[in-house]
């Protein structure tokens, strides 16, 4: 019989929706029972689901629900839900830390309160959550604690973008380190983190729309979850990738995960290139300033790649662009060509080119001029050169997706 979570007990936090939601639902089709522990018990304007509705799912799935508004800032909130669901199922079995708040902003443009708030849920809450939960934990035969978090991955371009959401994520990751190691024997502790971009609201709003074609279904990690939490409590310590695992347990075909089969997914966060293992047919990962094919050489064309972009651009603008665009972008560019360039879709027909835009960019965006060319070429999607630190945005995220749509449009001439 294969290992399942029949009877077992899970305390999810940040289950009403998204990634947490995905691995309750899969251990309730054992049925399993799960704990709800996350705040929406509103319906929220902008996000799907409550507690309640994801206790629905669940019971509808086949296991039993026990929704509890728990805020991780609020440790009355977690240890109260603690005691709820101890009283309720008989013990706790499993927690996964899943709550995480996330703002991809650099030191000086993070609020305070957005620093709080990802020091408070991630770190803080994780940490706490855990220590609420692991009496309990020590009573059962096979107990684990999950976290969503990543490889503590230590070069600094992981840092230099998001530094306050790094450390906050990081510090999840290190609760793992330690706590593996000061329950081992008695707890499994372990950390999961996908490959690529997971489609949740959370990435929708991150990512804007038509992001989910570049990102895989929550089922993988649902899935890479539920793999870990079956194993014996000595598989522990682990930083563990979903599709490294997976591909271990014997799965082949990723492309069931994928929203749309084939086509370029985004690599997560804190994860580097050369551990790639897909073939996702983006940009090559050579030298930055290395050039695909014929078509630019960067040292010697004579007006300059970046300069002859920016002509081709000029050429390309017009008022239906501008009225469906209504920004201002700021290219801070370094190496050849380097300084700035500006792209204005705001006023009249647009207009492109070398220095200071007209007015206040709305979105100023700093990157390599080779990786500039790369991405007004269409080897290089703006969104990939975010995620890996190649590009870095300050002003409105929304701007630079639509400009990733324009870019389509330009691609055909460049």
């Amino acid at each position: 019989m294969a290992p399942h979570t029949a009877g077992c007990t899970l305390f999810i936090t940040g289950a009403s929706r998204g990634i947490g939601k995905a691995i309750a639902l899969k251990a309730a089709r054992d049925g399993a029972n799960i704990v709800i522990a996350a705040k929406t018990a509103e319906p929220h304007p902008k996000l799907p689901g409550t507690i309640y509705t994801a206790a629905e799912e669940i019971e509808a799935a086949g296991g039993r629900a026990l929704p509890c508004v728990v805020n991780v800032r609020q440790e009355e909130q977690i240890i109260s839900a603690v005691e709820k669901a101890v009283k309720t199922f008989g013990g706790i079995d499993i927690l996964v830390n899943n709550a995480s708040a996330i703002s991809l902003t650099g030191t000086l443009e993070t609020e305070t309160k957005k620093v709080n708030l990802m020091m408070d849920v991630n770190v803080r809450g994780t940490y706490l959550t855990s220590k609420a939960c692991l009496p309990h934990l020590r009573k059962s035969k096979n107990p684990h604690i999950l976290n969503l978090s990543p490889p503590l991955n230590m070069k600094p371009t992981w840092f230099k973008s998001h530094c306050a959401y790094t450390i906050s994520k990081y510090g999840m990751s290190m609760c793992v380190l330690g706590m593996a190691e000061e329950f081992k024997g008695e707890v499994a502790v372990n950390a999961l983190w996908p490959k690529t971009a997971i489609h949740t609201a959370a990435m929708d709003m991150l990512g804007g729309s038509g992001i989910e074609k570049q990102c895989r279904k929550t089922d993988i990690i649902a899935d890479a979850a539920y793999c870990i939490l079956t194993k014996p409590k000595s598989f522990t310590g682990n930083f563990i990738i979903d599709e490294v695992l997976l591909r271990e347990e014997g799965v082949t075909d990723f492309d069931v995960y994928a929203i749309a089969p084939g086509h370029p997914l985004i690599p997560d966060f804190f994860l580097d290139a050369e551990t790639d293992m897909t073939a996702t047919k983006s940009e090559s990962h050579g030298a930055p300033q290395a050039t695909d094919g014929p078509k630019v050489n960067t040292e010697s064309a004579s007006a300059g790649p970046v300069a002859e972009t920016f002509r081709v651009i000029q050429g390309e603008l017009n008022k239906e662009m501008v009225k469906s665009t209504q920004g201002i972008f700021q290219f801070e560019l370094s190496g050849d060509e380097g300084g700035t360039w500006y792209l204005d879709l705001k006023t009249s027909s647009g207009s492109a080119g070398f220095g200071k835009p007209p007015a206040v960019a709305d979105v100023v965006m700093s990157m390599s001029s080779g990786d500039f060319v790369k991405m007004f070429t269409g080897k290089l999607k703006p969104t990939m050169a975010f995620m890996s630190g190649k590009l870095r945005i300050k002003g409105n995220m929304a701007l630079a997706i639509k400009l990733e749509k324009m870019l389509t449009q330009f691609n055909a001439k460049l």
